[in-house]
């Protein structure tokens, strides 16, 4: 009997669509490649944005959630998938940190240098421009002075270094106090945060959003916390039917794995 000939090629392609087909887990490449619930679509948002960007965030392949320091993460139940970034070598990059991490990344990949800003905890604002331009703080108590003491420099080497500035000295409390509050969870939109700032105080990020027919809305959320520990999209507790979607109206308690929200927690950035 004579078969036909398959082109190396075809192979591949073959034995891809099988493989993704055998393990469709391994199929949500991005967060973007989630399904939604049945009667809900994405509205598609334009190329360059941030809602983009946090859409089209790569996952891993495996869940487990890694704390700064190469272990495990001792509670493995609030994550539905763990999203591929580093979380640095030092106990920094916590829940708010994480939040200014996706959007000074976002930014930073688009060389909008200028748009990298965040605040210290007493107020004074810090930009990624003035850091990278060799200007390092000198820190007495709650005063804060600038010196040009290093090399201009605008890698992504020091863009890490100015992050790692940032979460020293910022956190929920700052982060909230710089974010504009979203008149209504209806409002709601990728990019957006629910924040409660103290000390402590906890901040999860909306990753991704889907709308049906009637106009309700449900989304996705994604957080680190302490210690430091791999960014990772949130199981819905409360609905394990809809997880990893949440949906919320206006008053309701928004009910995370390992933090309570009310909607008016709810803010955006500048």
């Amino acid at each position: 009997m004579v078969y036909p000939k398959i082109s190396g090629k075809l192979l591949r392609v073959f034995c891809y669509l099988l493989f993704f087909a055998t393990f469709p887990a391994y199929a949500q490449r991005t967060i973007g490649d989630i399904a939604v619930p049945s009667g809900f679509k994405r509205i598609e948002r334009e190329t360059d944005t941030f809602a983009k960007y946090l859409r089209g965030l790569e996952l891993r392949s495996e869940s487990t959630v890694y704390l700064f320091n190469g272990n495990p993460k001792s509670y493995q139940g609030a994550q539905y998938a763990v999203i591929n970034m580093d979380v640095g070598s030092r106990d920094l990059q916590q829940c708010a940190d994480a939040v200014m991490r996706l959007k000074a990344e976002y930014h930073f990949q688009l060389n909008q240098y200028d748009k990298i800003h965040f605040n210290f905890t007493n107020g004074d604002r810090v930009d990624f421009v003035s850091y990278a331009h060799g200007y390092r703080p000198s820190i007495i108590g709650n005063k804060v002075s600038w010196n040009k003491t290093a090399k201009e420099d605008f890698s992504y080497s020091t863009f890490r270094k100015y992050l790692n500035l940032i979460y020293s000295y910022a956190g929920s409390y700052s982060l909230s106090r710089e974010m504009i509050p979203v008149p209504s969870v209806n409002s709601l939109e990728i990019g957006q945060v629910f924040i409660q700032g103290g000390f402590p105080g906890h901040a999860v990020i909306v990753v991704d959003l889907a709308i049906n027919e009637q106009g309700e809305k449900v989304f996705m959320l994604a957080q680190s916390y302490m210690p430091a520990q791999d960014i990772h999209v949130l199981k819905n507790p409360r609905n394990r039917e809809l997880s990893p979607w949440y949906s919320l109206e206006n008053g309701d308690e928004l009910l995370t794995p390992e933090w309570k929200f009310q909607s008016e927690d709810l803010k955006k950035f500048r």
